[in-house]
């Protein structure tokens, strides 16, 4: 290879992997709700803190988009896309259909490595839950995917956590009414265990019910939110 062709092949690579790296500071920032969903988000001013320039930025805003966390509007930037009910129930609904089987299936094959990586990731979110709650989306689904991940079967466990990304800001808007933090950390624990013991059908039924209580209540969020708005 030449030295022209080289360097450029560097230069591709240096910026595929700042990219990545906005990429994940950004997504943070939506999932925390630092950025809002009423505002342009600024590239100038974003590309100046970050001391990125706009070639990076633009194109972790680009893949942002793609994984559902941002709008585009012809003249006017990106915008972070609003929660709303619709996605709410789609998303929940393909989560019901595959999470709860592979968690399942997953729990008849894991390993001693597995379930120690599953009882940190537990670890973990409970540290987040009483302590940085911007943690707690990132951390709720590194949990969930440690109970799917031994499955290995590499198309499902895709589809799973792209569900589980797309899900972590509604987890957080779960979680606002006082209390649920309790429920889901006792939720959470009596799915690790009967996961880490190899209860495939036990443990299958429990992520259900999880999956869709978590469901339901954002339903009532939702429509009070409705009627508050329309009252």
């Amino acid at each position: 290879m030449n030295p022209v062709a080289l360097r450029e092949t560097f230069m591709t690579i240096v910026v595929q992997t700042l990219s990545e790296q906005i990429f994940s500071l950004v997504r943070d920032r939506i999932i925390s709700g630092k950025l809002p969903t009423d505002t342009a988000i600024r590239q100038d001013a974003l590309a100046a803190e970050l001391g990125v320039s706009k070639i990076p930025l633009r194109e972790a805003l680009a893949r942002l988009e793609q994984e559902g966390l941002l709008l585009s509007h012809a003249n006017r930037g990106f915008f972070v896309r609003p929660l709303n009910a619709d996605e709410v129930e789609e998303v929940f609904a393909l989560r019901l259909k595959l999470e709860p089987e592979a968690v399942g299936e997953a729990a008849k094959v894991a390993t001693d490595a597995d379930r120690k990586a599953a009882r940190a990731a537990l670890d973990a979110l409970d540290v987040a839950a009483s302590g940085d709650k911007t943690q707690v989306g990132k951390l709720n689904r590194a949990f969930h995917m440690s109970l799917v991940y031994p499955l290995h079967r590499q198309i499902t466990v895709q589809i799973i956590e792209r569900l589980n990304i797309i899900s972590e800001r509604y987890v957080g808007k779960h979680l606002e009414p006082a209390g649920r933090d309790d429920r889901a950390h006792n939720e959470h624990l009596a799915l690790f265990e009967l996961w880490a013991t190899g209860k495939s059908e036990e443990v299958s039924a429990l992520m259900r019910q999880h999956i869709a209580m978590t469901l339901e209540d954002l339903r009532k969020q939702f429509e009070t939110e409705k009627t508050a708005a329309s009252a």
